[in-house]
């Protein structure tokens, strides 16, 4: 799919073909005679696609972002499809790729966004979900709903019904979560990147503080601000980073919103993590972004940009995806001991696993 044309376009085109993708199948993990390693030097993994198994009774849907608990299990969400309410759009997974519990019913059709949180003694999923959804939740790791938010309407910025009455409507004035970052002293920030383009920031409790941001061309303003995480690695002064999507940049801005760096040259960066040093960007464009303490780009994994953006139906058909070869990373995450798991925005789903040998 060209990249010029919108999100909400291609979803709107492809909805009808959903049904081809819904049928019960087993995707097998590529396996090749001998590992598949990207990446040079201090920055080599083996990529294991097709990872994590589903049970029969489930469909891999459009995957859409990932987190890891602090027990090495892995949260997968799909965004999934509205008229299949009975199948889950969350599903976890141990360090073997094997099926361990599903839930998240209520995230179909418009799940995006989930990162783990350890508070205290006890862990927590944060999600959100945009399309009709348009809410986010503070859950358990087993699902059950701690509390559930929808548009802050104190803001000022969204149309009067669009907490009380949310609908698959797109819009400046309307409220499309897309993640999270977390703030040391318990509170958080959370991406409208396809809504308002504000990035909000919430108390402990999930309640509505502050927003700043909002549309425009940069330097603190965003066009579609998709990705969303707190850096404080190590040597470098703490700062909120935004994957400005649409301008193919990544900002990098005080905790109350003034614009500190921009970098450049990025394929529709779509979301951040951090590992002792390192920073992480998938890029929507084909390829994951790997940057030193320094933001010095140290390693580009599963590149693959020039065939995305030149032929037609890739993410569509998987006879054209290639081992070692990404189509569009949507989120990537790395492990306690520096693996990184890749969701794409591919509509059968794909998490593929990048063990780090080096």
């Amino acid at each position: 799919m060209p990249f010029n044309v919108s999100r909400r376009q291609f979803l709107a085109t492809a909805a009808a073909g959903a049904v081809l993708a819904a049928a019960p199948r087993v995707i097998t993990a590529s396996k090749t005679s001998t590992p598949m390693i990207l990446g040079e030097g201090e920055y080599k993994y083996e990529v294991i696609h097709n990872w994590p198994q589903l049970p029969d009774m489930y469909t891999w849907q459009t995957t859409h972002n990932v987190a890891v608990d602090k027990d090495g299990l892995l949260y997968v969400i799909h965004e999934g499809r509205e008229q299949l309410k009975d199948h889950p759009s969350i599903f976890v997974f141990d360090d073997e790729g094997k099926f361990i519990r599903c839930f998240g019913n209520q995230f179909q059709g418009g799940g995006h966004g989930i990162e783990v949180r350890t508070e205290g003694n006890e862990q927590f999923l944060y999600v959100c979900g945009y399309q009709q959804v348009k809410m986010f939740s503070k859950m358990t790791l087993t699902g059950e709903v701690i509390w559930q938010r929808n548009a802050p309407m104190d803001s000022g910025v969204y149309a009067a019904d669009e907490a009380s009455n949310p609908q698959k409507v797109w819009g400046r004035d309307r409220f499309m979560p897309t993640n999270f970052a977390f703030l040391p002293d318990g509170e958080f920030l959370l991406a409208d990147g396809y809504g308002s383009f504000f990035i909000h920031h919430y108390d402990k409790e999930g309640n509505w503080k502050s927003h700043f941001g909002g549309p425009g061309n940069g330097e603190g303003t965003f066009n579609t601000p998709h990705g969303i995480w707190y850096d404080e690695r190590p040597g470098r002064e703490a700062s909120v980073v935004v994957c400005d999507r649409a301008h193919n940049s990544v900002q990098f801005l005080t905790l109350d919103g003034k614009h500190k760096e921009t970098l450049t040259g990025y394929g529709l960066p779509a979301n951040i993590d951090t590992w002792n040093d390192l920073l992480l960007v998938p890029e929507l464009k084909a390829r994951l972004s790997i940057l030193d303490g320094k933001n010095n780009v140290v390693a580009r994994l599963g590149d693959d940009v020039e065939r995305i953006n030149s032929e037609q139906g890739v993410r569509e058909d998987e006879a054209k995806w290639r081992d070692g070869k990404f189509v569009h990373p949507h989120d990537a995450c790395f492990a306690a001991n520096g693996d990184i798991f890749v969701a794409e925005w591919v509509r059968s789903g794909r998490i593929s696993r990048l063990r780090r040998v080096s």
